[in-house]
């Protein structure tokens, strides 16, 4: 009979034992790639296991992580808000103060570091909502590296500052102008750049899926964000929270939040989608409404897709959450029955982007706000002594302009930093 405690190694082991050697989480995950970029990934891969057991490689990303990009980030309770909702206490893990405005900045410093282990001198990255683009704008800048970013047409509309920031820091900024003008065709190009330049070049993918290693090791950069969070609970108050909440992309900022608290049974972990202007095909981005097991850009995941494998469009009124597939981690995690997944609509979350600043004076990302408006109606279900925890995974500003555009806001006036 396996006592308690060696359940619970079991557990650790399992937990830590992926993805296995083949980069698979279950049956999600893999290398589904052309034979170019066999290469680079194996060479990445090699770099990333070498040097997540070196110490000199550790204490230089932590010095980074504390000094560049200011972590540890504050655990903060929103009291007013709480009370205003008149339920469960609400956290929120601070991420949006890291310099450059988001969670991304771990992920970024972490790959940058493997690329100067690697002798590469060129950086590409693709983009969004512009937070993962800013963050590897900054560490090039820092490093020294060329950078050029791949973002949609439509995605650099929205985000126009984001692109003024990543051109000032340096870096080129390509509008990809195919499909939907949104991130799955800005990492479509990234890739086809990866395969012709893959000697000098590295690819830093912005999120926790594509091919392996990238779905582990984004994870392990972000990881860090639960460690803090778990400490911060315990030392406070000491308990852990009864829930935790974070919205979900492609899921680095999610998986990041959660990894640590994957063991700890009483606590519930749930993933918010994008629900967009309604659940019709081509109107969401929230892959567990009415996806399907399929590969896209080197992985195989829940994707948005029609019984003939064409990725169907998506829609989201956050470009950092629209994307057709999500992080082969959580689509295991879902079905083994540990983090479940809601959506909030694009209403939803204007609300609580507005709610939020209203009563707190904090000006979430519109992504980030997903999570706040499943967090926000979960919370009115609670009692008081119910403790939420929502990973407030980037600001803002970006936001300010498009949002006040939906909302129909009159006499703005006209910016374009593109």
């Amino acid at each position: 009979m396996i006592s308690p405690q060696n359940a619970q190694h079991e557990k650790l082991n399992s937990r830590f034992s992926l993805p296995d050697e083949h980069g698979r989480f279950g049956p999600y995950g893999g290398s589904f790639v052309p034979e170019t970029l066999s290469y680079p990934l194996k060479e990445l891969s090699s770099a990333y296991e070498e040097a997540k057991n070196d110490p000199e490689f550790k204490e230089e990303l932590n010095d980074l992580l504390n000094d560049f990009a200011g972590r540890p980030t504050k655990l903060y309770h929103a009291k007013k808000i709480s009370q205003k909702i008149g339920g469960a206490q609400i956290f929120l893990k601070r991420e949006d103060l890291l310099h450059t405005g988001a969670h991304k900045i771990n992920n970024a410093l972490g790959q940058a570091l493997l690329a100067k282990r690697m002798g590469k001198k060129r950086i590409i990255a693709e983009t969004g909502a512009g937070q993962h683009g800013i963050a590897t704008a900054a560490v090039c800048a820092k490093f020294g590296f060329e950078c050029k970013i791949y973002m949609g047409a439509e995605d650099m509309r929205r985000q126009s500052l984001n692109v003024f920031k990543m051109r000032l820091s340096g870096a080129e900024v390509h509008g990809v102008e195919a499909g939907s003008k949104t991130l799955k065709e800005a990492i479509n190009e990234a890739m086809r750049d990866w395969v012709t330049h893959v000697r000098s070049t590295h690819y830093i993918l912005g999120s926790a899926l594509g091919a392996h290693p990238y779905p582990g090791m984004v994870r392990d950069f972000h990881r860090v964000i639960g460690e803090e969070t778990k400490r911060q609970f315990l030392e406070k108050y000491e308990r852990l929270p009864d829930e935790m909440v974070a919205c979900v992309g492609g899921g680095s900022n999610a998986i990041g939040f959660f990894f640590d608290f994957l063991e700890e049974d009483s606590v519930r972990l749930t993933g918010v989608e994008a629900g967009g202007r309604s659940l019709q095909e081509g109107q969401h981005a929230a892959r567990f409404e009415g996806g399907q097991l399929g590969i896209l850009q080197g992985c195989k995941t829940w994707i948005l897709q029609n019984n003939e494998g064409q990725i169907n469009p998506t829609h989201s009124v956050s470009a950092g959450l629209d994307y057709a597939a999500i992080g082969p981690e959580h689509s295991y995690y879902r079905d083994q029955g540990r983090i479940s997944f809601g959506y909030a609509s694009d209403n939803d979350a204007l609300e609580a982007f507005k709610l939020l600043t209203c009563e707190e004076g904090i000006l979430p990302a519109l992504e980030t706000s997903h999570g706040l408006a499943y967090a926000f109606k979960r919370a009115s279900e609670c009692s008081s002594d119910h403790m939420i925890c929502v990973n407030l995974s980037g600001r803002g500003d970006k936001d300010a302009m498009e949002a006040a555009r939906i909302m129909g806001v009159e006499g703005l006036p006209e910016m374009s930093f593109g």
